[in-house]
């Protein structure tokens, strides 16, 4: 296959994803095609208590925005595929959120190469049916794709998704192949107490879009000594119907109780907790935050923290960072960890 047939092929993909948003592309797709995937999507539903309608719309919604020709072009016109000798590359995803792994899915495959997908329990519907999909409407794909639960063999390279705990397991099992491992990491969020209310209420949707259970969740917050979260309360009011849903009440009452039996000091609003704590990575129902006095002190500072982080949520910190609101928006070309999974792939 040519790198344009690979590109179509993922246009096509992105106008089949579109029919599960609320703007559907006006293709011509087999009804029969359309059924099947949105019982993939009931599936997943039923299999994962996290994976609720609206996670699953707004995560098809991003793929959708993603799979287009502007989109994919852009960012393919980066890199020299012409050299690129096929390998066998093994892919271990996380499951955090739906589709979690597409982006190394669909890296491994636009850079020419095979894939074998090692899922995670937790999501392992959707993506099988979406490379049948892809296999439909370009057969080159076919013999490119397998999924399998047993143990990985025959492989080039791999790219795994895991906890800091799987994450030293990964490595030193894959030592001998190239490897992109990725561990826990979490977003921030550096406030000034000048944020407008459309910031912080932009704020909110970092936080609280798939319940915080992605690394680009922002679950830390930097404020100035004395700050006043009123408005930060206020803002992140119009999640309030969160508690309603009964996985997340659950976690917010049992962190909410653990807090109070341990003591701790906290600030809440009946739907989510702020606790003063150094660490990044928050419960469910939690947002950690720390104070600071230096804005220099506090680059050094995070700096030195950088492999803990992914992102930076802020106006005005550095040249690093995401405008409040767009955690969940990310383009093709912003990798996970600022590692370049395609350039990674086009070297082996």
């Amino acid at each position: 296959m040519e790198l344009q047939q690979r590109v179509n092929a993922f246009v096509k993909l992105g106008h089949f994803l579109s029919q599960f948003t609320e703007n559907p592309n006006d293709a011509d797709i087999d009804k029969a095609l359309l059924d099947g995937f949105a019982h993939q999507l009931k599936l997943a539903q039923e299999n994962n208590g996290w994976f609720t309608k609206n996670n699953l719309d707004f995560a098809l919604q991003s793929w959708t925005d993603c799979l287009t020709h502007n989109n994919l072009n852009k960012w393919t016109n980066n890199y020299n595929f012409n050299a690129t000798e096929t390998k066998t590359i093994a892919i271990i995803m996380a499951g955090n959120i739906p589709l979690v792994g597409f982006h190394d899915f669909l890296s491994v495959l636009i850079s020419g190469h095979k894939v074998i997908v090692k899922q995670s329990s937790n999501d392992k519907h959707l993506l099988p049916y979406l490379a049948k999909y892809l296999e439909y409407v370009e057969s080159g794909f076919n013999g490119k794709i397998t999924f399998t639960e047993d143990k990985l063999e025959n492989y080039n390279a791999v790219i795994a998704t895991g906890s800091n705990n799987t994450a030293r397991y990964f490595e030193y099992y894959f030592k001998d192949k190239p490897s992109i491992v990725r561990k826990n990491r979490n977003s921030i969020a550096i406030l000034t107490g000048n944020e407008t209310d459309e910031q912080l209420s932009d704020l909110s949707d970092d936080i609280f879009t798939y319940y915080g259970l992605g690394c680009r969740n922002v679950s830390k917050l930097y404020v100035p000594e004395d700050y006043n979260f009123d408005a930060f309360f206020n803002a992140v009011f119009k999640w309030k119907d969160i508690i309603s849903e009964s996985k997340y009440a659950n976690n917010y009452d049992y962190n909410k109780a653990v807090y109070i039996m341990s003591e701790f000091d906290m600030l809440e609003n009946g739907f989510l907790m702020l606790k003063e704590d150094k660490s990044f990575g928050s419960p469910i129902a939690t947002v950690f935050y720390e104070t600071y006095k230096d804005v220099s002190a506090l680059k050094a500072q995070l700096k030195s923290e950088k492999e803990n982080i992914q992102c930076i949520v802020a106006n005005g910190f550095n040249a690093e960072e995401i405008p409040f609101g767009q955690t969940q928006e990310p383009k093709l070309w912003d990798y996970a960890d600022n590692i370049d999974t395609v350039d990674f792939l086009l070297k082996l």
